[in-house]
């Protein structure tokens, strides 16, 4: 019998995610930088200079209005994926300093996936804390 082997190329879907990954970390640092910010007001200008032409008509406003609707559509996806990926990535990285520092409770790992009553009986324990700390800081003084 001949056995398959396996390959560690990424298949299908998940190859589609690593392309998308890339081409939105190449698209955010990219569209963040001062040359995107420069060519922006650069086609404004462009754009209210054009309006002399166009007798700044309807047609004129709508490409403005069209334009920087579909640039915002698309920014706001990037903007999410970016945010999602460096929120899981510090959440991870919070885990390991906890799971690696003696005297840290256990509970507190993955709080992020808790229910939002448990998230509040941490806070609160922690605001009791805090009066604690400075109660007895105040004291000591």
């Amino acid at each position: 019998m001949s056995k398959k082997k396996e390959s560690s190329a990424p298949q299908g879907n998940q190859k589609s995610k690593i392309t998308f990954r890339y081409m939105a970390e190449v698209a955010s640092r990219s569209m963040g930088s001062s040359y995107v910010f420069i060519f922006a007001i650069v086609l404004i200008i462009a754009w209210a200079v054009s309006g002399f032409h166009f007798r700044f008509d309807e047609t004129w406003q709508l490409l403005i209005n069209t334009g920087t609707t579909i640039g915002t559509f698309l920014m706001v996806i990037l903007v999410q994926n970016t945010q999602t990926r460096e929120y899981r990535a510090i959440q991870l990285k919070l885990d390991e300093l906890l799971y690696g520092t003696e005297n840290t409770r256990d509970s507190l790992i993955r709080i992020e996936e808790q229910s939002d009553a448990e998230i509040d009986e941490f806070k609160e324990e922690f605001k009791k804390l805090r009066e604690e700390y400075i109660k007895k800081k105040k004291e000591s003084e």
